[in-house]
């Protein structure tokens, strides 16, 4: 038989240049990715209760300092049991979560009235700032209350972030994923109320800076509910929206440390301080909260959650100041 008449043999060699017959690492299971992502959480875990200690021990001439970061564990802590619920329990209506958002809104305006605002104007006076008078006291904490508010609106303008129902805003928001975005917004939102806890330790007696810190600690445990259950209710698992939830809490200690620590350095700074955080909680509550809470239909509900909360938080405020 002639070559030209041999049967042609198959070639089951793979073409090096094809891609699908390049062979591929085998995939790590599933186990083992667990298993990594929980040493590396205890691994952070370990690393931030070491730096934590460090801080604890390099602030022990600093007791303002050290109450403040008392207040913003506290407050971190109430977020990080508000979000636990969400392992075990249906996500919740609505109408549940507006009634939160605004129960939240009231406690924060009443910390804003009766623990900021009011001290500020005391602080002023006895500060005798521009004459010490009720004009000059009301001229330093009203500017320092719009610059508060201002801060807050270019870091919204600067920082791309995604509301839960508003949607994406910001600067080259639509370049980021969208887990980023949401802790951008939760980050606005919680690093007010730190502040304004350091701000109330550095500037008030204990008594009122512990009702500040608690009125925000309380708001903070259906905040860190709602914060968990929306991060649910777009997508995410569980385990990761709760894990998102309690990292939200982290920057209200950082918050309040760094509010102490400016503020208590010089009296002077005391009401410009106050009204701040002040206005940066009161930008908050109007840009962020109660549009949030009234974008569904339910106004009724979230106004009666918001003037339950202005209740608790000016008793607390009166009880214990």
């Amino acid at each position: 038989m002639t070559p030209g008449n041999q049967p042609m043999e198959m070639d089951n060699q793979p073409d090096p240049r094809d891609d699908t017959s390049r062979s591929t690492a085998s995939p790590v299971p599933k186990t083992a990715l667990k298993l990594r992502t929980r040493i590396g959480l205890l691994i952070c875990g370990l690393g931030v209760f070491a730096l934590g200690a460090l801080i604890w021990d390099g602030l022990k001439n600093e007791p303002s300092v050290r109450s403040a970061l008392l207040g913003g564990c506290m407050a971190a802590l109430a977020t990080a049991l508000g979000t636990l619920p969400v392992l075990l329990a249906q996500r919740p209506s609505e109408r549940t979560r507006d009634t939160l958002f605004g129960f939240g809104a009231g406690v924060m305006l009443a910390a804003c009235a009766f623990s900021l605002v009011i001290p500020a104007l005391d602080a002023a006076r006895a500060s005798n700032i521009f004459g010490g008078s009720a004009w000059a006291a009301g001229g330093v904490v009203g500017t320092s209350i719009l610059l508060g508010g201002m801060a807050l609106l270019v870091m919204d303008r600067l920082l791309p972030h995604e509301h839960f129902i508003k949607g994406r805003e910001g600067a080259s928001a639509q370049q980021l994923r969208r887990t980023w975005l949401f802790v951008f917004a939760i980050i606005l939102h919680n690093l007010p109320e730190g502040l304004a806890i350091g701000v109330g330790y550095a500037g008030n007696e204990g008594m009122r800076a512990n009702a500040l810190a608690i009125g925000i600690s309380i708001q903070d445990v259906p905040e860190g509910f709602v914060v968990a259950a929306a991060l649910l209710a777009v997508g995410y698992s569980r385990g990761f929206s709760v894990l998102l939830g309690i990292a939200s809490g982290l920057v209200e200690p950082l918050g309040a440390v760094a509010g102490a620590a400016i503020i208590g350095s010089s009296a002077l700074l005391l009401p410009w301080g106050l009204g701040f955080a002040a206005g940066a909680m009161l930008f908050v509550i109007s840009h962020e909260i109660i549009p949030e809470s009234h974008r569904k239909g339910h106004e009724f509900f979230a106004t009666t959650g918001l003037m339950v909360g202005f209740v608790l938080m000016m008793v607390l405020d009166t009880a214990l100041g």
